[in-house]
């Protein structure tokens, strides 16, 4: 069982930045595919990006290139979403995803792709 726990989420002007943390344990995490996924009000669960297993390849939603990094730490089990110039339609609870995957350089972009998901966490971009 991987379990996975978010955080970093707030409140936060427009043009801010927020870094969200998503700690995993219970598998490896080095050979799990890890994505962030969103939900924002009264819209439907949504992509954001992933990184491989080692962490050498990333992928982006088109609405958040060039704004979000996401890295991860295989010596601290940890991927994080760094977000900068935030809007308010970034607004939405944010969610980590994991996969095990044999292929180093695989990602996955549907939700309905990760089998472990923590419980979210929320980001509120003010205008």
């Amino acid at each position: 069982q991987v379990q996975l726990a978010e955080s970093g989420g707030g409140l936060v002007q427009a043009g801010g930045s927020l870094r969200l943390s998503c700690a995993v344990s219970g598998r490896t995490f080095s050979g799990c595919t890890m994505g962030w996924f969103r939900q924002g009000p009264g819209k439907e669960r949504e992509f954001v990006s992933a990184i491989s297993r080692s962490g050498g390849m990333t992928y982006y939603s088109d609405s958040v290139k060039g704004r979000f990094a996401i890295s991860r730490d295989n010596a601290r089990n940890t991927v994080y979403l760094q977000m900068n110039s935030l809007k308010p339609e970034d607004t939405a609870v944010y969610y980590c995803a994991a996969r095990e995957t044999a292929v180093s350089g695989a990602y996955f972009s549907t939700s309905r792709s990760y089998g472990y998901w923590g419980q979210g966490t929320q980001v509120t971009v003010s205008s």
